[in-house]
């Protein structure tokens, strides 16, 4: 018998149904956790600041359409690590209708001076604390899809070795320990630290170099060469502070 019902196995929808991406860029500028945005240069929210980011065109990648949009937006091409972050939507986050977006995390220890173009007015890096704390507003629902990407680099900070992709090639303990402390938000003990980084499986190596500079030469460092930083599973891991609880009201 011949299948003569007219209906497509999908909805006719489909075949249109808006998709985008957007970038968080997380790196370490004056000892503080920094993202980059955007000025917006046309409606919704028009001169509101936002994460790179843009419909994906036909014929791209997931991955090439963020790499596309944050170099049109803000003239940084990702050298560092990119993963795929959430997926967030369709409903309730855009006001011209359903979009789904697809976030993406990049993390480098530098990136070039940021230059707007495309859909973008401007370009600026911001602290993340600036951000969660509403002091700078986000179009969309971009605050969300930024404190997600930063929970994501705090927590892979315990069991990966992500925490070298925020530091020169060549770094010291103290360099890398200033990473965990400015992206968790706490201070760690030193003497402990070198303990927990030095001992950990293929996280790190010795170079054989010293620093240079002011103050007495440290031993330089370097991402072990056994794996990707994102791909290191720590042994044993690098665990966050447990905040103190408050005190319980007696009974």
């Amino acid at each position: 018998m011949i299948d003569t019902d007219p209906h497509p196995p999908f909805p006719e929808t489909a075949k249109h149904f808006p998709a985008t991406v957007d970038v968080v860029l997380l790196t370490i500028q004056e000892g503080k956790l920094c993202t980059l945005l955007i000025e917006r240069a046309f409606p919704p929210f028009e001169g509101a600041l936002a994460l790179p980011g843009g419909f994906i065109l036909e014929g791209e990648s997931l991955d090439e359409a963020a790499r596309r949009e944050l170099t049109e937006e803000t003239g940084i091409s990702p050298t560092g690590h990119l993963e795929q972050l959430r997926t967030y939507g369709p409903l309730d986050r855009d006001p011209r209708g359903p979009v789904l977006s697809v976030a993406y995390l990049v993390i480098a220890p530098t990136f070039n001076l940021p230059t707007a173009g495309g859909d973008a007015r401007a370009a600026q890096w911001a602290p993340i604390d600036a951000i969660l704390s509403n002091e700078v507003t986000l179009a969309f629902d971009h605050v969300q899809i930024v404190r997600d990407g930063v929970e994501r680099a705090r927590a892979k900070l315990e069991y990966s070795g992500l925490a070298t992709a925020f530091c020169p090639k060549e770094f010291t303990i103290e360099q890398l320990r200033r990473v965990y402390e400015t992206v968790w938000g706490t201070s760690l003990d030193p003497r402990n630290f070198h303990r927990k980084a030095t001992g950990a499986k293929d996280f790190i190596e010795v170079t054989g170099n010293t620093s240079s500079g002011v103050g007495r030469p440290a031993a330089l460092y370097r991402a072990s060469s056994t794996s990707a930083p994102d791909a290191t599973v720590l042994h044993p891991p690098i665990l966050r502070p447990t905040a103190p609880q408050p005190p319980q009201p007696k009974r």
